[in-house]
């Protein structure tokens, strides 16, 4: 332990106390909460369980003074984050694209009074009945069906692999649009802010190995897109027209239509929670009813 007590005893401690001490401890405990909560839904997940192997490895070899191994760990480590980058590269991109496209003032001082938020919520309820509609009427037909549901994360350069479009959801859209032998059948429908943007696109299939061997293509789409995204996954069976909803690297199987509806509109209602001060709101509206009950 003696690597510990030197670096210990190089240190300087202030001497003196000051407000920006505290921000700065805060600003960094919640940057690294947000990397591990970032890394948590992603697979990188089990590549840092792997780094966190190899560091305490580290720290194993500098207490037991094994000098070659540690000397060959320091030659080799900028080697290592080099392929750390490399192998990050998909996760990486995708958390500086989702950065870079939400504004951090305006997400936690929104200038809406929530006078249009209510018509907000009825179109998005409508779009997702017509979805659910779609979905079980070509479920009583076997007609096979993909459609992604963007949140957060907009899923460009999927899209891309598609045609693009910009219409309207509708029930009578999508099923036309998945009728076998037509041509935007094949492929998966992306959904975006209650538009279709685009059809007949490919996605990544997932490994998963854990994944039932009687699903076929559709459905390890469904679940690969949903391991690289945020996004929510509608599966129609061509075989059996069941339907399944994959999202963060799950499958969910035989959803019924009123549990699927409840799930579409319940994502509608979180969207609108995601503000700062909206949930202070929430929590001092909650407090004052609760006040009020109790004095009651």
């Amino acid at each position: 332990m003696d690597w510990i007590t030197n670096y210990l005893s190089g240190t300087v401690f202030p001497s003196t106390f000051h407000i920006t001490y505290i921000i700065e401890i805060l600003f960094y405990a919640s940057l690294i909460y947000a990397i591990f909560r970032w890394l948590k839904d992603t697979r990188a997940y089990t590549l840092l369980r792997g780094i966190v192997v190899i560091f305490v490895f580290v720290v194993l070899a500098n207490v037991l003074k094994l000098t070659t191994v540690t000397w060959a760990i320091y030659k080799i480590s900028p080697v290592l984050l080099t392929i750390v980058a490399i192998i990050f590269q998909p996760e990486l991109r995708k958390s500086l694209e989702e950065l870079g496209r939400r504004n951090i003032i305006f997400r936690f001082l929104p200038l809406d009074s929530g006078g249009g938020k209510e018509d907000k919520v009825r179109s998005a309820e409508r779009v997702n009945s017509e979805i659910v509609k779609a979905v079980y009427d070509m479920s009583k037909t076997k007609t096979g069906a993909l459609i992604v549901m963007e949140k957060e994360v907009v899923l460009s350069e999927f899209e891309r692999t598609g045609i693009a479009m910009d219409a309207l959801v509708s029930s009578q859209l999508l099923i036309n649009i998945f009728v076998h032998n037509t041509p935007l059948h094949d492929g998966a429908v992306f959904i975006r802010d209650g538009r279709i943007v685009a059809s007949t696109c490919y996605l990544p299939l997932s490994d998963d190995m854990t994944l039932s061997k009687e699903l076929g293509t559709r459905h390890r789409a469904g679940v690969g897109i949903s391991e690289v995204s945020d996004s929510l996954t509608i599966i129609v069976s061509e075989e059996t027209g069941s339907v399944s909803v994959a999202e963060r690297g799950r499958l969910e199987r035989n959803v019924e239509a009123g549990m699927l509806l409840d799930r579409l509109n319940a994502e509608v209602a979180n969207q609108g929670r995601t503000s700062g001060f909206g949930k202070l709101r929430g929590w001092i509206k909650s407090d004052k009813k609760d006040k009020t009950d109790a004095d009651a």
